[in-house]
């Protein structure tokens, strides 16, 4: 049986271990002779929101392990447990597939096994996996990344998407849709991190940028031009270009096209309007125009977006 170690210590979040457990510890029906031998591995008692858990062996088992499980820890900021480290590298360089869901990709990072690798985490935390470990390639959009013996998932439900992932690799798409069916969850979602990010305007309340930001996102509907934005502040459009950078690290008209389709998102969600609709209230002209850049910039096209996040109070 393929062996699957969940890497255990310090302080974790409980829903990533319980995905990893509920996909890899239930075999289908039919399945059971042929499924996953799982195991939790740590040094000690493991701290899981309330709960403690008694681990099945010690950290050197994960070197005897085909995958590696490095579940979410609470809190990125926290020192990582040394040997909790050292045991992942070691099981990689003993020849297993190491995966981490969530924030467990500081673990990896740590490891070095994101070096000149993919990665993501959780879109709140991809900033700070970037500075820590500035070789590995982190994507903040996707939900999750495959190297081959390395892999990542972002936050959450996203741990379900990669650990299915790890079943259709293994034992086919037939039973992995067969678990993800148990689980009335999708077998794969299209698009990636972006759909679920929100992007609030961190700019203080003195800067005159805030003032300009606060008066665009009242005309989004608006045909706006850098021009615009610069002669609304007094300025020429290169210096606002290099005030834009500064404090969003956009450039202006990238911003602008960015607002534009987080509104149409709000819209999306929350109103009956016609896609046609929603590309003139934003500013877009076009539904052609508003499915281009919203699927470049969400990963998805509105139609699907709508679908997958309407909200229940709409209407």
């Amino acid at each position: 049986m393929h062996t699957v170690a969940l890497a255990t210590a310090g302080r974790l979040l409980h829903f990533e271990l319980g995905v990893a457990y509920e996909i890899f510890g239930n075999p289908p029906l039919g399945s059971e002779d042929d499924w996953y031998d799982v195991s939790l591995c740590g040094p000690g008692p493991i701290q899981v929101g309330p709960f403690k858990l008694e681990p099945d062996h010690g950290l050197d088992h994960l070197a005897t392990a085909d995958t590696v499980i490095v579940p979410a820890y609470v809190d990125v900021d926290d020192p990582l447990p040394t040997e909790l480290v050292e045991a992942v590298r070691a099981a990689y360089e003993a020849g297993a597939r190491v995966a981490s869901l969530c924030t467990g990709a500081f673990v990896l990072g740590a490891a070095g096994l994101l070096d000149g690798r993919r990665a993501t985490t959780h879109w709140a935390h991809t900033d700070q996996l970037r500075a820590r470990h500035p070789l590995a390639l982190v994507d903040p959009d996707v939900l999750y990344t495959d190297n081959g013996r390395v892999l990542t998932a972002a936050g959450k439900a996203a741990a379900v998407d990669l650990c299915l992932h790890l079943v259709n690799l293994d034992h086919g798409a037939a039973i992995a849709n067969t678990v993800a069916r148990r689980l009335v969850v999708p077998p794969h979602r299209d698009g990636g991190q972006a759909q679920f990010v929100t992007t609030p305007i961190q700019v203080s309340g003195d800067h005159q940028l805030a003032r300009l930001l606060a008066w665009v996102q009242e005309r989004l509907d608006q045909p706006l031009t850098v021009t615009d934005l610069a002669r609304q502040v007094s300025t020429s459009p290169r210096n606002l270009g290099r005030q834009f950078r500064s404090v969003t690290g956009q450039a202006p008209i990238q911003w602008l096209l960015t607002q534009r389709v987080r509104r149409a998102q709000e819209l999306l969600e929350s109103t009956d309007q016609s896609i046609e609709a929603v590309a003139v209230a934003t500013g877009m002209g076009t539904a052609t125009t508003l499915r281009r850049q919203f699927k470049r910039i969400v990963g998805v096209p509105p139609d699907s977006y709508r679908r997958s996040f309407r909200s229940t109070k709409a209407g």
